[in-house]
C-alpha cells in the first residue's frame, strides 16, 4: 500500500501540568521523558508530536500516553493527517517559517 499524506498521521500531545511542588515537578519530568522514550519530539514547550504511518499505528501509542498520565493537570491528544499538518502556519515573532519536515524514515511494524 502506498503512503499517502491523507493516511500518514501526526499524533500531538499537549499538556499543562502543575509544577508547584517537588512531587509535581517529578511527575511532569516523568511524563515528558515517557513521551520522548516513545519517539515524540518537542515542537514547543509542553507540545510534543510523533509521525506515524497510519491512524491504526496511533492507537497503541494513545494507550501508552493514557497509561502515563499524571494524576493532575490537563493533557490533550490530537491526531491529524500529514496533509493537515502541512497546512500549519509557524511563526517566530512576525516571521513565518516552514513547517517541520517529517522524519526521513518511517518505522513499519
Amino acid at each position: 500500500m502506498a503512503l499517502s499524506r491523507y493516511r500518514i498521521m501526526w499524533l500531538f500531545v499537549m499538556f499543562d501540568l502543575p509544577v508547584m511542588t517537588k512531587d509535581q515537578r517529578r511527575e511532569y519530568a516523568q511524563f515528558r521523558k515517557k513521551l520522548q522514550s516513545k519517539g515524540f519530539t518537542m515542537l514547543q514547550y509542553s507540545v510534543y508530536a510523533k509521525h506515524l504511518p497510519t491512524e491504526d499505528a496511533a492507537e497503541p501509542l494513545k494507550a501508552n500516553v493514557k497509561a502515563a498520565l499524571p494524576p493532575k493537570g490537563q493533557v490533550r491528544v490530537l491526531a491529524v493527517t500529514d496533509h493537515q499538518f502541512g497546512k500549519m502556519e509557524v511563526f517566530f515573532g512576525k516571521n513565518r517559517r516552514p513547517v517541520e519536515d517529517p522524519p526521513l524514515q518511517i518505522s513499519l511494524f
